[in-house]
């Protein structure tokens, strides 16, 4: 039977997914139903025989993951390519080589409208499997509210780093101790970069809920003043690769700090975060259990999020990932994991991307609200995108020949 709101009409975030399987940590995973009722995760039961109703999806040959936790992006330049010629000595360098408003691209990109730009963002996340994405910037409630494609936590504070954020302690102060502070912190190759963590010590805003962004300056002596405090910290392998010539030491992982992983903005990333769990894996051979709870359970921990997200249990919120099923474990599956491998996309249980094999299976209002894109180039297929794709193209028209490669292949199909 389908799945009914408080007023007895069946709700678009409501649903019973069947004939998947669903994972239940790293490296395990079971044959489950999974029923959704009002955007959370109501029950896991197993397999039952397969009933059609009008919020039933059949997932047969799929794999559920929890949906990914993207922990640090900045959704704005979402559209501009990479920009700079790398490495620098600290990211200071390469914004002062980059940013050139009165000049092409940065001139062009800039007057498409903001809404747009975080509006592309937020989709090119989705593509990867992420619903939920830190945004390191000002908090756009009029955007990031009722159906923007993904989830923008709101409840952290922030400053950008010491050097462009004098105003620093006082944002610290004004964070309440239950929630994340976050901040750029030794993204940088010299003596200086080693520095800022002793100054953030000596003002007191390196605590517990401190989360340091980047790190790559820090030493074995700075990480270990990192684990006492208890800060955390966010990793952007490809980013720091770009802008540095190098990323975390391994050391860093050896000790007892909570990381999450990060794709950065399109400025300096390379791909999605799909890759750079790739990366994170050839770079420092970070075992892939650990990579797999660094953009699900252990993100969540870092940015202290609270609705469940990047769990699949009972009572979490419904934010799921199903991808193609090859028999592996779930972070297995995730390490080889590519766009075109996903089949849907969940958010609050609201289905925000479906594959074309799928796409018949939803009922008609909520077909109605996809939009259909090949992606990227090497999809052999199109996906269907809860977002209004065309007028999204439309408005970056004028600034088509400033766009990112892979924007442009997104926006070429769609």
């Amino acid at each position: 039977m389908p799945r009914y709101g408080s007023h007895g009409r069946w709700t678009m975030n409501s649903w019973t997914l069947s004939g998947a399987r669903v994972a239940l940590g790293p490296q395990k995973a079971a044959a489950l139903d999974l029923e959704v009722r009002e955007g959370r995760i109501a029950s896991l039961t197993p397999r039952k025989p397969r009933r059609h109703c009008a919020a039933s999806l059949d997932l047969d040959g799929c794999l559920i993951l929890p949906g990914l936790i993207n922990a640090h992006d900045h959704l704005e330049f979402s559209i501009f390519p990479r920009l700079g010629h790398g490495p620098y000595r600290d990211s200071a360098a390469w914004a002062q080589d980059i940013y050139h408003p009165d000049r092409s691209p940065v001139r062009e990109l800039l007057q498409v409208p903001l809404s747009t730009r975080l509006a592309w963002g937020a989709v090119s996340n989705l593509l990867s499997g992420v619903t939920t994405v830190c945004h390191h910037n000002r908090y756009y409630a009029a955007e990031f509210r009722g159906d923007f494609p993904v989830r923008v936590p709101r409840a952290y504070g922030w400053a950008h780093s010491l050097e462009f954020s004098p105003d620093l302690v006082s944002r610290f102060k004004r964070t309440p101790v239950s929630r994340p502070f976050i901040l750029h912190v030794g993204e940088a190759v010299d003596g200086r970069g080693k520095e800022e963590i002793y100054r953030l010590d000596a003002m007191g805003v390196l605590a517990s809920r401190t989360v340091l962004v980047h790190g790559v300056a820090l030493g074995q002596q700075e990480v270990r003043l990192v684990q006492e405090r208890a800060a955390s910290l966010v990793w952007c392998p490809s980013s720091n690769a770009f802008i540095l010539g190098q990323t975390l030491k391994a050391g860093v992982l050896k000790n007892d700090i909570r990381i999450a992983l990060g794709t950065d903005s399109a400025l300096s990333r390379q791909g999605c975060l799909l890759d750079e769990l790739r990366l994170a894996r050839r770079t420092l051979r970070v075992p892939i259990s650990r990579l797999y709870r660094m953009v699900t359970h252990e993100a969540a921990e870092v940015m202290r999020l609270r609705l469940g997200e990047g769990d699949l249990s009972h009572g979490a919120v419904a934010d799921i990932l199903a991808v193609r099923d090859r028999g592996r474990s779930p972070a297995t599956t995730l390490l080889g994991l590519r766009p075109d491998d996903i089949a849907l996309v969940m958010v609050g249980g609201k289905v925000k991307l479906c594959s074309a094999a799928l796409i018949d299976q939803l009922p008609g209002g909520v077909r109605r609200s996809m939009h259909g894109t090949m992606a990227y180039e090497r999809m052999p297929q199109r996906v269907f995108v809860a977002a209004d794709l065309p007028r999204l193209r439309r408005e970056v028209e004028g600034a088509w020949h400033c766009l990112s490669p892979t924007m442009k292949a997104i926006l070429g199909a769609s």
